[in-house]
């Protein structure tokens, strides 16, 4: 089966940096005897916001409901995951679904999964999510139904009783980061204010080194809003600077122009797509050892790791070590594992299986 890359990569990009939905790549066939239908689908969630030119792809009866979900957009963002649009979305995507598609790409663990592996068409879902008691009870009863994808050995070692395809690292259009090697005198803390993520042990990090922080920040869910207000709002020096949520533009900037990126999660975060960002900028990240940050950190080579205990102290060292850290060795490292590329190399060889091994 020859997948058409350029298409594959540019939905999977997408499907990572926003919410994506069911949508097709085309493909033709060329090493799978038997094998002679069109598309491969690549499932997520609405509303579609990929480029003009793959949705054009798409059959026009689908361009429609598309079209009605797009102008809704409002609405169906504060309804994602909603119950009713997930199964409505679920049953328009997956009608004839036999005579449509070879292999059924699913992103949502909920109804589209469901669904999907009740076909004859062989479904590879990707686990975006932790493993909590419920996922796991709820995977494990498909467990031998559906090729799972791991997008890192951590977060595979957390179940081990699926049928996984492989495991698939998260990647990137490393032409959207540009690389930068003299860098700006800031840190840069990015992500959500959850407390997890760390934000305060950024903030006291900074504090200690004597360094100016930026932050771009999501506070809109009551815990995030909380941590904002109560702990990391009264710790913040005189200078800091705290940014919304920010356009794909605003934060390659300043991503790129940072001396260094702070990741100081407590979770076992399956990837962490801002590593990879910051990386491709030539910018060294500062993290914990949790998740999959040692797949993705080079330690000594493209950043440090350092404990969740003594982050702020640990981390405010490695700041004056910074020299030792090459911005190409950095681009480099994401080039061979995490640019689209790999990416879609790792789903063709999966999706393979799932034809192959059924």
């Amino acid at each position: 089966m020859a997948v058409n890359r350029k298409k594959l990569g540019a939905l999977l990009c997408a499907l990572l940096a926003t919410a994506v939905v069911v949508s097709a790549a085309t493909a033709s066939h060329t090493s799978t005897p038997g094998v002679t239908k069109k598309q491969i689908t690549i499932g997520g969630t609405f509303p579609y916001t990929g480029p003009a030119a793959l949705y054009k792809t798409i059959p026009a009866a689908e361009q429609a409901y598309y079209a009605y979900v797009n102008k809704h957009g409002g609405v169906f963002h504060r309804k994602i995951n909603d119950i009713t649009l997930d199964a409505t979305h679920t049953m328009f995507s997956l009608r004839h679904a036999e005579e449509r598609f070879d292999v059924l790409h699913v992103h949502s663990p909920f109804s589209a999964l469901a669904a999907a592996v009740e076909t004859d068409v062989p479904t590879v879902h990707t686990l975006h999510g932790s493993f909590s008691q419920e996922m796991k009870r709820l995977y494990g009863l498909v467990a031998d139904r559906a090729w799972f994808v791991a997008i890192s050995e951590a977060q595979r070692r957390f179940d081990q009783d699926l049928r996984y395809g492989g495991v698939v690292y998260n990647g990137i259009d490393i032409d959207r980061y540009p690389l930068v090697e003299d860098k700006q005198d800031y840190l840069l803390f990015l992500g959500r204010a959850a407390p997890e993520k760390g934000w305060l042990r950024a903030v006291e990090a900074a504090k200690l080194a004597g360094a100016r922080l930026i932050s771009a920040v999501k506070i809109a869910h009551p815990t995030e809003e909380e941590e904002w207000e109560q702990r990391v709002k009264p710790a913040l020096p005189e200078g800091a600077e705290v940014l919304g949520e920010i356009t794909h533009e605003a934060k390659a900037d300043l991503v790129a122009n940072a001396r260094a990126v702070l990741f100081p999660i407590d979770w076992d975060e399956p990837f962490g797509l801002v590593m990879t960002e910051a990386m491709a900028c030539g910018t060294p990240v500062i993290a914990t050892p949790r998740g999959s940050v040692p797949e993705v950190i080079a330690d000594g080579e493209t950043g440090f790791i350092v404990s969740v205990e003594n982050y702020p102290q640990e981390a405010a060292e490695r700041l004056g070590r910074l020299s030792e850290i090459s911005p190409a060795a950095c681009r480099d490292r994401v080039d061979r594992l995490f640019d689209k590329q790999a990416m879609v190399e790792g789903y063709e060889r999966v999706f393979e299986k799932s034809l192959t091994k059924r």
